[in-house]
C-alpha cells in the first residue's frame, strides 16, 4: 500500500476547522498514518522496520540533550493552517507544555525540531511539500533523513526559515556526522542508521 489520497478536500482556502474535522474522522487501518498535505487527505502504511529503527536510534542521543521539559514525540499531528496542514513527523521535539492538553495536533511553530524520514511512499513530499511547509510554518530546525536519495542515502539539516524557505544548514551521506545547533549542539552520526 502507496501514499494514496484518501480524500480531496475542494478547493483553495478550505476553513480549518472543516480540514481539521476531515482528518480526525478519517478511517484508515491501523498503524497507518493520515496527514493532509496541502488539503488532500493522504494515508500511509505504517512504517517499515527499518524507518523505526532510525527513529529510535535517533531519539536516545536527542533525550540526552533536550531540557527536562520538552519532550520527543511520535505521530503528533503538527498543524499547519496557512497550508492547509496536519502533517504526522517521524518526531518532533518541543516542550511538553505545548503537547499538554486535548486534542491531537500541535501548532508547528512550537516545534523546536521535527525529523522525517523518507520512505518510497513519501519520499516527495517529504523532500518538496513538508520543506516548503515546515519553513512557511517558522519551524526552527527540519532534518530530513532520506535513505531512498538517487542510491545515496543522505541526511540534511534546513534552518533559518525566511519568508517561508529554509536555508540549509548541511547535507551529509550516510556515514558522515551532521551538527544540530543549539539548543542540542549535537553531532549525530548517520552511520548507524539502516539503508533499505
Amino acid at each position: 500500500m502507496g501514499t494514496r489520497a484518501a480524500e480531496s478536500v475542494p478547493g483553495p482556502g478550505q476553513d480549518w476547522d472543516d480540514l481539521v474535522r476531515i482528518w480526525e474522522e478519517t478511517d484508515a487501518p491501523e498503524g497507518c498514518k493520515v496527514e493532509i498535505i496541502e488539503e488532500i487527505v493522504t494515508v500511509s502504511p505504517p512504517p517499515s522496520k527499518d524507518h523505526s529503527t532510525t527513529a529510535s536510534l535517533l531519539q536516545r542521543p536527542l533525550y540526552s540533550v533536550i531540557p527536562q521539559d520538552w519532550g520527543i514525540y511520535q505521530r503528533l499531528g503538527v498543524a499547519l493552517p496557512g497550508r492547509g496542514g496536519i502533517y504526522i513527523p517521524d518526531l518532533v521535539v518541543l516542550p511538553r507544555a505545548a503537547a499538554s492538553g486535548q486534542g491531537f495536533h500541535v501548532p508547528a511553530s512550537e516545534a523546536r525540531l521535527v525529523v522525517e524520514i523518507t520512505s518510497r511512499a513519501n519520499a516527495d513530499h517529504d523532500r518538496v511539500s513538508k520543506v516548503n511547509g515546515y519553513a512557511e510554518a517558522g519551524v526552527e530546525l527540519f532534518l530530513l533523513l532520506d535513505p531512498w536519495h538517487s542510491g545515496r542515502p543522505t541526511a540534511t539539516l534546513y534552518g533559518e526559515p525566511e519568508g517561508g524557505t529554509y536555508r540549509v544548514l548541511e547535507t551529509v551521506e550516510y556515514g558522515g556526522k551532521i551538527s544540530l545547533p543549539e539548543p542540542f549542539a549535537l553531532d549525530l552520526d548517520t552511520g548507524v542508521f539502516p539503508v533499505s
